[in-house]
C-alpha cells in the first residue's frame, strides 16, 4: 500500500513526528492569505477537519476552491461578524442556536462554530470520520489526534468513530462515499456495516445536500468504485432495482475509450443512471435537463435490450442519434463492445450527418417555397428532409425542395 509523505501517526507520538504536517500548514496558511483572522480569534481555538486532512494528502493546491473549519470556545457568531465587517467579507449565519457562521472572501470560505464539548478532543470525537478528526491548535502550534486520523489517511481509511455520529447527520453517509470516490479511499467493514444498517436515515436529508453529494461522487476520479460500493448495499433502498437490468457491471466496462475531457463531461451522467431511478432524479432535485438526459438513456437501452442495434430501421436510428446526439459517450457503455470505438469516432467527427442531424434546409423557407402552413405536416416533412440529409441522400437546397414536392405529393391528406 501507498504511504504518503509523513510517515505513521498515532495519538501517543511527539511532536517532532508531526513537525512536517504543521510546517506545511503554517505554509498554506501565508500562501492562500488568510492568516489576516487569526489575530480575531481568542485562545484556544482550533483548525479542524478537511483542511488538514488535504494537506497531509499534498491535495490543497489541485483544489479551485478552499474550504476552511475553525472552532472557537465561544462567541462564534460576533467573531465572525467581526471579521466580515473588517474585511468586507460576506457573511453567513449557518445555524444561530449552534453558533456556526461562514465568511467568504475570493474562493476561501470560513466556517467558525462554538466548540461543543469540555474538550477539544470531545468535539473531534463527534466529527464525521476520523481522516477528518484532527486539529490544529494556533496557540500551542501543535497537533490533536485522539482518533488516530493521521495513519487512517496513511493507510487511505474511513473510520468513524462511533455510529452516532451517522445518525446525528446521515448525510454522512453519503460523504462516505464521496471520499471513496475523490480520495480513493475504501470504507472501514464496520463503518459499511453501521451504513448497510441506517442507509434509510437518508429520507431525513434534504433533497438538496444529497444531491450535492450525488454530484461530487460522479465526477470523483474513483466515481467508478464508488457507484460500485452503493449498488452493493443499495444505498437508496429501491425496491426491484434490477428489474430491468439498466445497471451494468461497471468492472467490466473499458472507461479509456473516452479520452480526459469525455470522462470528465459524459461520465457523471452515467455514474448517477446507475444508481439513481427516474423517480429519484426528480426527487433530488436534479434538473430538468438531467432528468431528460436520464431518461433519453433509460429508453434506448430499454430498445437495445429487445432489440440488437443492427434491427433498427433508418427512421429508428435516425432517431437515436437525434435524441442521443449530446450526450452519446454517456450512452456508448450500452452499446456491443465491438462498436463503442467505432460511434466514438464517427460521433467525434462534427461533419458526420448520420450522428450529428441537422435541417439542410429552414422550415420558414419550406413554407415561402411551397406555400405550406405550420402544423404536424410541416413538422413530418422538415423530419423526413433531415433523414434524407443525414443519409446523404440530399445534398443541396434545389434537391431538398425537389425532394419536398415529391414528399408532399405522396403524403398529402387525400380529398374525397
Amino acid at each position: 500500500m501507498q504511504m504518503h509523505m509523513f510517515g505513521k501517526s498515532s495519538r501517543n507520538d511527539n511532536l517532532s513526528n508531526h513537525t512536517p504536517i504543521i510546517n506545511k500548514l503554517e505554509e498554506s496558511i501565508k500562501f492562500y492569505n488568510w492568516d489576516f483572522i487569526l489575530p480575531f480569534l481568542p485562545e484556544g481555538s482550533f483548525l479542524v477537519g478537511g483542511y488538514i486532512r488535504d494537506i497531509i494528502l499534498g491535495r490543497l493546491s489541485q483544489r479551485d476552491d478552499i474550504d476552511i473549519d475553525i472552532v472557537v470556545p465561544l462567541n462564534a457568531i460576533n467573531i465572525g461578524r467581526q471579521i466580515s465587517r473588517e474585511y468586507s467579507c460576506k457573511f453567513l449565519i449557518l445555524d444561530k442556536k449552534r453558533q456556526i457562521v461562514r465568511i467568504i472572501f475570493n474562493n476561501i470560505s470560513v466556517d467558525i462554530a462554538n466548540q461543543i464539548t469540555s474538550s477539544i478532543e470531545g468535539d473531534l470525537k463527534s466529527r464525521d470520520f476520523s481522516i477528518n478528526s484532527i486539529a490544529y491548535s494556533f496557540n500551542k502550534k501543535s497537533l490533536i489526534d485522539p482518533l488516530n486520523g493521521i495513519k487512517d489517511i496513511e493507510l487511505n481509511c474511513i473510520r468513524s468513530f462511533k455510529e452516532e455520529n451517522l445518525f446525528k447527520d446521515p448525510l454522512r453517509m453519503l460523504r462516505c462515499f464521496r471520499f471513496v470516490s475523490e480520495l480513493n479511499f475504501y470504507i472501514h467493514i464496520k463503518l459499511m456495516i453501521q451504513i448497510k444498517k441506517l442507509k434509510s436515515k437518508l429520507n431525513l436529508v434534504s433533497k438538496e445536500r444529497i444531491n450535492y453529494e450525488i454530484q461530487r461522487i460522479a465526477k470523483g476520479k474513483n466515481a467508478c468504485e464508488s457507484i460500485v460500493l452503493m449498488q452493493k448495499i443499495n444505498i437508496f433502498g429501491f425496491k426491484n432495482k434490477y428489474k430491468d437490468s439498466f445497471f451494468l457491471n461497471l468492472r467490466k466496462i473499458n472507461y479509456d475509450v473516452l479520452n480526459l475531457s469525455e470522462k470528465e463531461k459524459f461520465l457523471p451522467l452515467f455514474f448517477k443512471s446507475q444508481i439513481l431511478n427516474e423517480i429519484s432524479f426528480e426527487e433530488f432535485k436534479f434538473s430538468k435537463t438531467e432528468i431528460s438526459k436520464s431518461r433519453l438513456l433509460r429508453k434506448w437501452n430499454y430498445i437495445l435490450r429487445k432489440r440488437n442495434i443492427l434491427e433498427l430501421d433508418e427512421l429508428e436510428r435516425f432517431k437515436l442519434h437525434q435524441e442521443l446526439e449530446d450526450i452519446l459517450p454517456s450512452f456508448i457503455f450500452f452499446l456491443p463492445n465491438h462498436l463503442q470505438t467505432e460511434w466514438l469516432n464517427r460521433w467525434r467527427d462534427k461533419d458526420d450527418k448520420l450522428f450529428h442531424p441537422s435541417n439542410l434546409i429552414d422550415g420558414n423557407v419550406i413554407k415561402k417555397h411551397l406555400n405550406i402552413d405550420d402544423g404536424p405536416f410541416l413538422g413530418k416533412l422538415l423530419a423526413y428532409l433531415s433523414m434524407e440529409f443525414a443519409y446523404e441522400r440530399l445534398h443541396d437546397f434545389d434537391e431538398a425542395i425537389y425532394k419536398a414536392k415529391y414528399w408532399i405529393e405522396q403524403n398529402a391528406p387525400k380529398c374525397d
